[in-house]
This record gives C-alpha cells, sequence and structure tokens, in this order.
C-alpha cells in the first residue's frame, strides 16, 4: 500500500491520488513599531503572523490522480472549512485554510481534455 506524502482533512497527497512536486512553507512574525525623534524605532514583538504553504505540481491521470482530484479540492475550498495539514510522516503543521487554487491544463487532446494539468494549492493557517 501507499503512503500519503501530506493530507488536507480527508484529502490524501500520494499514489495513486495527486503527488506534489514542491511544497513552500512560509512563516512570518509580528513587529510593532513607533517612532522615536533622533534614533531608530523602538519595536515590540507582538506575536505570530502569517503562515502559509504552496504547493504545486502536475497531475497526469494516465498515470496518477484523476480530473476530480482538483474539484475535489475546489469544493473543499467553497465549504469554507478549515482543515489540519498533516504531513505523510504525522506531523501536524496546524489547521489551514485554502484560499486559492490554480490549475493550468497542458497538452490537449481529442475531446478538449488536457494529458496534464500543472496545479498549485495555496493554504493559510488559522488558530483556533
Amino acid at each position: 500500500m501507499n503512503e500519503p506524502v501530506l493530507t488536507i482533512g480527508m484529502f490524501v497527497f500520494g499514489l495513486p491520488r495527486m503527488v506534489y512536486d514542491d511544497l513552500a512553507r512560509r512563516a512570518a512574525w509580528r513587529w510593532g513599531e513607533s517612532e522615536r525623534f533622533g534614533a531608530r524605532a523602538a519595536a515590540q514583538y507582538l506575536g505570530p503572523g502569517e503562515e502559509t504553504i504552496s504547493i504545486s505540481g502536475v497531475l497526469v491521470p494516465e498515470i496518477a490522480g484523476a480530473f476530480s482530484d482538483i474539484e475535489s479540492l475546489r469544493e473543499m475550498a467553497t465549504s469554507g472549512e478549515v482543515w489540519p495539514v498533516v504531513l505523510g510522516n504525522g506531523q501536524v503543521l496546524g489547521d489551514f485554510r485554502i484560499t486559492a487554487i490554480d490549475d493550468r491544463w497542458r497538452n490537449i487532446v481529442e475531446g478538449g481534455l488536457p494529458r496534464a494539468v500543472d496545479f498549485s494549492v495555496e493554504l493559510k493557517r488559522v488558530d483556533a
């Protein structure tokens, strides 16, 4: 049996479904600043800031995955729900909402379907 690479809620990335090629994770921290005359601004740490994950890859239905996988992710995004994101090794990255899904069809064949779909999924962390 194939192990998952990553899950968003109940959606599993990993063979035989969609697999991503690239995952980018960005975390920021917030600092408030107050201007001071004749000196650098005073700064105070305000806490964690925005955390995002970007997942991208290529869906090739003849090899792995189906067009319905992207539609499943779109339905999850449309629901407005927050989803736990978990790596295949069990590491929980936190609760995220899906903020954007992009797909680009390539190598269009008879019937107007693509042989490959480049996709990206953007996620933004949500605190409980």
